[in-house]
């Protein structure tokens, strides 16, 4: 009799296991673009610019997050937005900035469920940008710090 009810234990137990296995869904996708999260935020049209990708890993090797250069030839706007790649849903630390030649950075710095962006006029100017994504308990960042993106 203990035979049996110990097997019946184990096979409940495997039954469970699977069960949640079966149902934890993947890492969802971030459902916004970099072009939406601008557009979103500031409305117009946004186009990625050359150079203006990179991506934020942390140092186990987990990608957290991306942070992209977005230009609006209409206005002469750059928009830096970071889109988040872990806890998505949930309202984590993000952060977006952008710093145009003649000026210092500005960031967009917050707890946010999918994104944080910044815009900026930099018609015939240079910028740099950065994102960052708190993970776990460190900011991890990801950028470019030297003039580009120019005119």
């Amino acid at each position: 009799m203990r035979r049996s009810a110990r097997r019946l234990a184990i096979s409940i137990l495997a039954a469970t296991v699977a069960a949640v296995t079966l149902a934890t869904p993947a890492q969802a996708a971030n459902p916004f673009t970099a072009a939406q999260a601008c557009n979103n935020d500031f409305g117009g049209s946004w186009a990625y610019a050359s150079d203006g990708h990179r991506s934020i890993t942390a140092p186990d090797g987990t990608r957290v997050g991306d942070v992209y250069l977005m230009y609006n030839s209409a206005s002469g706007y750059n928009c830096v937005a970071t889109l988040k790649r872990v806890a998505l849903g949930s309202t984590t630390g993000a952060s977006a900035g952008i710093r145009v030649e003649g000026g210092s950075w500005v960031d967009d710095s917050g707890n946010y469920k999918y994104y944080a962006a910044i815009q900026r006029s930099a018609r015939d100017k240079c910028v740099m940008y950065r994102g960052e994504v708190l993970y776990a308990t460190s900011w991890q960042s990801a950028g470019r710090s030297s003039w580009g993106n120019c005119g």
